[in-house]
């Protein structure tokens, strides 16, 4: 009988051994992602898109429920409909190093790889796949927001993801998804998002 208790304390001790060497990975907090320009899941309205005669520009954001030990916030919002023959979802905008105190995003942020908004000082505009796809010989396209621009048909769903992050990012200008994502890594403490929908 101690014989049995003696490996059984044995197996209990490795057995927490292991789960301070390889600490369980939390799910990154809900948050509340919302804008008063449209609700989850409904049409974004023209002057956010693409379409002939629409402004273009990015628009309103808010969110809540970051964890208290958020640095920054990171923003990336794709068209998992668009996907290039199966190269992942259309890139239309990439923004990080958003400041920690942040509560959302402003209309129309402005374009340009160094973002001079109140409340914004730091954030970047990323690369997108506008900057991805430019023709060859095309003047430099500038980093920022571009909005929807779907071929007519089937209605497109744009996600626009918010990541919080534990510690500032150490990066520079032109990042693009991938090497966001792969910067976050370990970082990521909160996420949510809305989705909109336009459709030509």
């Amino acid at each position: 009988m101690t014989k049995r208790l003696h490996i059984a304390s044995l197996a209990a001790f490795a057995i927490v051994g292991i789960a301070i060497a390889h600490p369980i990975a939390q799910a990154p907090a809900k948050i509340t992602v919302e804008s008063p320009a449209f609700k989850d899941g409904a049409a974004i309205p023209k002057d956010y898109t693409g379409d002939t005669g629409a402004k273009n520009v990015s628009p309103p954001l808010t969110w809540s429920g970051a964890p208290a030990t958020t640095k920054e916030f990171a923003l990336i919002l794709d068209d998992p409909d668009a996907n290039f023959g199966g190269r992942g979802p259309f890139v239309h905008w990439v923004i990080y190093k958003i400041p920690g105190t942040a509560k959302g995003l402003p209309e129309a942020v402005p374009i340009g790889a160094t973002i001079n908004a109140v409340g914004l000082t730091g954030a970047i505009n990323g690369l997108s796949g506008f900057n991805a796809f430019q023709r060859p010989g095309a003047p430099p396209l500038e980093p920022g927001y571009r909005g929807p621009a779907p071929p007519p048909g089937a209605p497109h769903h744009y996600h626009f993801t918010l990541y919080a992050l534990s510690a500032p990012l150490d990066v520079k200008e032109g990042l693009d998804k991938p090497a966001l994502l792969k910067a976050m890594e370990g970082k990521i403490v909160g996420q949510g998002e809305i989705v909109g929908v336009f459709q030509r």
